[in-house]
C-alpha cells in the first residue's frame, strides 16, 4: 500500500520540497552565513537520502564524457524529472508527469485548490479555470508553469505541439524560474541568481603558493573573503564560514613518503565544508591553514555527491602591473589545459589513487583517479581528462 503524495505547486518557485527560487535583486550585507536549502544538486540529493521512504529510487542521468558542464537529470520515480544545471548544478526546471500512476498515487494542489488526484483527472478545461489565460503558443503556458498534453522527455517537451479540445488529459507539467515578462528559460541556460543562492559561494579563485578568495551570491563586491596558506586560522574559517560541518583527525599518512614532513605541522586535522565543496588541513600546533581542497563534484567519479561543487578557478600572472584582468583556468577545463597552464613543459608523472579500495559496497564504471602534482597545487583527474579536485598546499 502506498502513501498518497500530498504536494503543491508553486510557479516559477518549485514543487512541494523542490526549490527553484524566487528572482529578486540582492541587497548588499547579506549575511553570508545564511545557507538556504532545497536548490543545489547536493543538497537536494542529500535530503533524498533521508527521504527514501517516500521516493525509494533515485536515477541520476549525466553525460559521462562532460559531466562537468552538462546538466544533469534526476528522475524520481515515477512522477519527476529534476533538471538541473550543467555548471552550477542548480535546480532548473521540474517535470512532474505519470500523475495517473498509482504507485505511489500523487494528489497535486495550487493554492487550495486540487488539480489532480485519484479521483480527478486534469484536463484541459480545468487548468482554464484555475489559471485563467494563457499566453499564445504550444500547450498551455504561464509564467514559470507549462501544462503539455503529450508524454515526452523532459528535454524535448520544452518545444511542445498545438492541442486542442478542452477535455484532454494533461500529461506533464514543467516547473521553471520565471523573468519579469513571462517567458521561460532555455533548458540548457544557467539558473538565475535567486533568493536561495544567498550566502552561498558563488566562486572561488584560486593563487598558487597563496590561497583562494571566496566570493559569495547576495553580497557586496568588496565583501570578498580571503583564505591564505600558514595564516587564516581555524578560529578565523569559524568567524567567516561558521563552525565546519566535521572534523575530521588526520590519521592518513600513506601520503608523507612522497614528502619531507615538516615538524610544525604536528597532527593535522581537517576542517570539511562538504556544503561549500571544500577542505582545509589546518597545523596541530599552528593552528593554521596549511592544504585546501577544493571539489567538484562530478556526477560518476567516487566523490560524487559527497561535496557541493565548488566553482573554483585558478588564476596565473598578470602579463604586466597594469593587466587587471589575469589568466585564468576554471574547473570545467579540461587536464591538458590546465596543466599546459600550470606548467608548458610536459605533464609531471602521475600517482594512481582508487578510492573505492576502502568501499567494498561501491561499484564505479571509472574507480581510479590519477594525482599531478605541480609547484604548490596537485590536480586529480579522472579518466575522461576532467579534474575531479584541486589541492593547494
Amino acid at each position: 500500500m502506498y502513501s498518497t503524495l500530498d504536494v503543491d505547486i508553486r510557479p516559477g518557485l518549485g514543487f512541494g520540497i523542490f526549490e527553484i527560487g524566487k528572482l529578486f535583486s540582492f541587497l548588499w550585507g547579506i549575511s553570508r552565513q545564511v545557507n538556504k536549502t532545497g536548490t543545489s544538486l547536493w543538497t537536494l540529493l542529500d535530503r533524498l537520502r533521508h527521504l527514501q521512504h517516500v521516493f525509494p529510487q533515485v536515477d541520476v542521468k549525466y553525460d559521462p564524457d562532460s559531466s562537468a558542464i552538462t546538466p544533469i537529470v534526476l528522475h524520481i520515480r515515477p512522477h519527476l524529472d529534476l533538471l538541473f544545471s550543467g555548471k552550477n548544478q542548480r535546480l532548473h526546471t521540474i517535470c512532474v508527469r505519470n500523475l495517473r500512476d498509482p504507485h505511489p498515487p500523487v494528489t497535486l494542489r495550487y493554492k487550495d485548490t486540487v488539480l489532480s488526484s485519484t479521483e480527478e483527472v486534469l484536463r484541459r478545461v480545468g487548468v482554464s479555470r484555475t489559471f485563467g489565460p494563457t499566453y499564445p503558443g504550444n500547450g498551455l503556458r504561464y509564467p514559470g508553469l507549462w501544462f503539455s498534453f503529450e508524454e515526452e522527455g523532459i528535454t524535448e517537451g520544452l518545444k511542445g505541439s498545438a492541442t486542442d479540445g478542452r477535455m484532454q488529459e494533461v500529461k506533464r507539467i514543467l516547473i521553471s524560474q520565471k523573468g519579469n515578462d513571462g517567458k521561460g528559460q532555455d533548458a540548457l541556460d544557467e539558473v538565475a541568481e535567486c533568493s536561495a543562492m544567498a550566502g552561498d559561494v558563488a566562486s572561488v579563485v584560486v593563487k598558487v603558493h597563496d590561497g583562494i578568495t571566496i566570493h559569495f551570491y547576495g553580497t557586496a563586491p568588496s565583501k570578498l573573503l580571503h583564505i591564505r596558506l600558514g595564516e587564516t586560522t581555524a578560529e578565523d574559517l569559524t568567524n567567516d564560514l561558521g563552525p565546519p560541518l566535521r572534523v575530521h583527525y588526520k590519521d592518513d599518512e600513506r601520503m608523507t613518503i612522497h614528502s619531507i614532513r615538516r615538524p610544525e605541522m604536528g597532527n593535522g586535522y581537517f576542517y570539511n565544508y562538504f556544503q561549500h565543496g571544500m577542505d582545509f588541513l589546518l597545523s596541530g600546533t599552528s593552528h593554521t591553514v596549511i592544504k585546501i581542497i577544493l571539489h567538484t563534484n562530478l556526477p560518476g567519479s567516487p566523490m560524487f555527491q559527497r561535496y557541493k561543487r565548488c566553482n573554483w578557478e585558478i588564476e596565473g600572472k598578470p602579463e604586466d602591473d597594469e593587466d587587471d584582468t589575469p589568466p585564468r583556468k576554471r574547473f570545467y577545463d579540461r587536464f591538458e589545459t590546465i596543466s599546459h597552464f600550470l606548467s608548458p613543459r610536459e605533464p609531471p608523472p602521475s600517482m594512481l589513487l582508487d578510492r573505492t579500495d576502502e568501499e567494498d559496497d561501491l561499484t564505479l564504471p571509472s574507480p581510479t583517479t590519477r594525482l599531478h602534482g605541480y609547484d604548490g597545487i596537485i590536480l586529480e583527474v579522472t579518466e575522461s581528462s576532467q579534474v575531479a579536485a584541486v589541492m593547494l598546499f
